[in-house]
């Protein structure tokens, strides 16, 4: 045919591609301000190359197939855990054996976009603990979306911030030994084997070291709580009880242990501290007493009564969640709601601080008469203090849990907060 041009179907593509990248050249070209012919095909064959060398689309389409990111209804404590986490167990002793995974260099900050030599590391270390497809994964130094969404996913494992973004934390995740993380597993198993039998149906789970409440009903969690533990030297205790009672409104009543560690130390340098605070000292015949009248040098304080009053300042929160416990400890609300939002949640005298805690309670009072979501906000609203008992009590387990596998087979790390692995110098569980 005179006057046209035929080419091959493929040939027809790449033209196609060619012209779509040469606009998306001349883009990048007109923003940095370069306007010549020669920039923008420089800009359009370095295009094409990153889009080669990643095997655009395709790659990432495979990779989001088989690379799972955590399932949120799963729970940590299942009756299978502790068998699905003796089953990975084999594959960590494989990538041991073979030398386990690179470490990345020091970085400030790595993110979408960022052309940096450690990325190419960043690559192969994800790849060897699963979170890229090899075949995806390619070898370039650009932060691509390959990488990325292989953070995030190592981020979600590993209970950090999800964004993607390789600062310190998740650089310190990165860089814990294989030979650790198959320890960890090794240690973990064990531990799961005594808790992931007769659990109940309905159970609340709180694991210490990932910071996290989760409501569980007939396996499947139906919410999950972020929470503040303890801190390391006020370790949150390990514990199985029954949650009876929903207390709103509290009082506050400050335990010798925090009169004496913080009470008595915050008086001496900031003497209106209970006066801000609405913190009332009653004596043993439950006569208020005046500051004033107490001598903070000495431990005269601790033969008192400290009882904060409800409302927003108050250190419980609106509410109180109640169980059976010998360490006197208990969850509830706060008015630090910051705390959530931090990667290190350790910060508490041994309680459990928990975020978007009225959830959980109309979870718990589901059942209990007299106790709609419309009534608990009401109550809340009033500043009335007001007690409910659970019709029926829910299980109540407290563990500490540092690896374990979910059945679908992704493997979840937390730091060795509280140093009972033995292993904390290497997973950063000495953190204060």
């Amino acid at each position: 045919m005179s006057g046209s041009t035929h080419h091959p179907r493929g040939v027809d593509r790449l033209l196609d591609r060619r012209h779509v990248l040469r606009g998306l050249a001349a883009g990048a070209a007109g923003l940095a301000g370069i306007g010549s012919a020669g920039a923008q095909d420089a800009a359009l064959d370095q295009l094409i190359q990153q889009s080669q060398g990643r095997n655009f689309g395709q790659g990432f389409d495979s990779a989001s197939r088989t690379i799972l990111m955590p399932k949120a209804s799963l729970p940590t404590l299942d009756p299978s855990t502790a068998q699905t986490t003796e089953q990975f167990i084999p594959r960590y002793e494989e990538i041991v054996a073979k030398g386990g995974w690179p470490t990345v260099p020091p970085v400030e900050r790595l993110r979408l976009g960022n052309r940096n030599p450690a990325v190419p590391i960043l690559r192969q270390r994800l790849a060897v603990s699963g979170d890229i497809d090899p075949a995806a994964a390619g070898a370039g130094d650009v932060y691509d979306s390959y990488v990325e969404a292989a953070v995030r996913r190592f981020q979600a494992r590993h209970g950090l911030t999800v964004d993607g973004v390789v600062r310190q934390q998740t650089l310190k995740a990165l860089n814990v030994p294989a030979q650790v993380r198959l320890a960890q597993l090794r240690i973990n198993v064990v531990r799961l084997r005594t808790l992931s039998s007769n659990l109940g149906q309905k159970l609340v789970v709180a694991n210490i070291p990932a910071a996290q409440i989760e409501a569980i009903d007939n396996g499947v969690v139906v919410s999950r709580h972020v929470t503040v533990a303890g801190k390391p030297d006020r370790a949150s205790p390990d514990l199985q009880s029954r949650i009876v009672e929903i207390n709103f409104n509290p009082y506050w009543t400050v335990p010798v242990s925090i009169v004496r560690k913080d009470l008595i130390p915050r008086m001496q340098e900031e003497p209106d501290y209970l006066t801000k605070n609405h913190i009332r000292i009653l004596d043993g015949r439950g006569t208020e007493l005046q500051p004033t009248q107490i001598n903070w040098y000495s431990n005269e304080a601790v033969n008192y009564r400290f009882k904060q009053d409800p409302g927003d300042f108050n250190s419980l929160g609106s509410i109180r969640i109640n169980f059976p416990s010998k360490d006197g400890v208990y969850m509830h609300d706060t008015p630090s709601k910051n705390l959530f939002g931090e990667d290190f949640r350790f910060h508490s005298s041994g309680c459990m601080r928990v975020q978007n805690v009225r959830e959980l309670v109309n979870w718990l009072l589901a059942d209990t008469p007299g106790w709609s979501r419309a009534e608990i906000d009401a109550v809340i609203k009033s500043g009335e203090r007001k007690d409910a008992r659970l019709a029926s009590p829910v299980p109540l387990y407290w563990v500490y849990v540092t690896a374990w596998v979910t059945p679908d087979g992704v493997v979840q790390f937390r730091d060795d907060i509280y140093s009972r692995d033995g292993l904390a110098a290497s997973t950063g569980g000495t953190r204060g």
